[in-house]
């Protein structure tokens, strides 16, 4: 851990006030790590659609962004930001932190990342959670997390609604007239294709996901093979027709010479 970013970061400012850095050092050593507090609750979630989706918008992020930029993205893990209560933790469906270190987390502790909060939060609404996710969660996305953009997505009804974090507060975004929201953060735009919500560049590319890259592949693959059979059989084919042409000039020699043979010279 970065001890000297973390001292002049604004969020240890404000929690280590008055506090010097070697004092904040030897509270940092002291604070469980992400080997040391759960990472989930082992509960599944609440529909295998929900687990779909949330996969859908991780995958396809990392297989469109691959290792060309900073971040972490994941979902359904715990995210530890309280100092002084281990018990107090989220676990967002989907969250991206930008510009941070790409490697892989057992679970988001923000006193381990410089006091990093996720820059995007997309929540997959249900019966149980839709309440919570828009009242309870909205608020402390917003006034604890400070994250800049805030979603919510019904995979269900397909109700998507945005927040944008604008002077300390949340303003709802909507859908415009093409279905999309736009996010500053990634550069791209939230859409609902086919009960999906997906990832969507400027250029109206649907970003995939590791199955549909792989169909991709596959029939990429087929036709290549399928091209490269068709080459196989022209090249037949014309070994087929030279073989002809030489049989028939053969043919002919043969035929002259015995007129030749016969009758004399033409």
């Amino acid at each position: 851990m970065n001890l000297a970013a973390l001292y002049e970061s604004d969020a240890a400012k404000l929690l280590f006030e008055d506090t010097d850095e070697k004092d904040i050092s030897e509270i940092m050593v002291s604070l469980p790590t992400e080997d040391d507090l759960p990472c989930d609750d082992g509960e599944p979630m609440e529909t295998a659609r929900h687990q779909e989706q949330m996969i859908l918008l991780i995958e396809s992020l990392k297989a469109f962004w691959g290792d060309k930029k900073r971040y972490f993205t994941g979902g359904n893990m715990f995210l530890h930001f309280d100092l002084y209560s281990k018990r107090k933790f989220r676990g967002p469906d989907f969250f991206l932190v930008p510009d941070v270190e790409n490697r892989e987390r057992k679970s988001w502790v923000v006193w381990q990342e410089l006091f990093r909060f996720p820059d995007v939060i997309i929540e997959l609404l249900s019966d149980s959670t839709r309440t919570t996710d828009k009242t309870e969660k909205k608020d402390l996305y917003e006034q604890t997390f400070r994250t800049p953009e805030y979603y919510v997505y019904d995979p269900f009804s397909f109700e998507l609604t945005g927040f944008r974090r604008i002077k300390n507060r949340y303003e709802t975004v909507m859908p415009d007239k093409q279905n999309r929201i736009y996010s500053p953060a990634t550069g791209l735009y939230l859409t609902v294709r086919n009960e999906r919500l997906r990832w969507m560049t400027e250029e109206r590319y649907i970003l995939p996901s590791n199955a549909e890259l792989y169909e991709r592949e596959t029939q990429v693959s087929q036709m290549e093979r399928q091209r490269a059979d068709e080459e196989m059989q022209k090249a037949e084919a014309e070994k087929q027709r030279a073989e002809s042409e030489k049989q028939r000039a053969d043919d002919a020699e043969r035929l002259l010479a015995e007129y030749r043979k016969r009758f004399g010279e033409l």
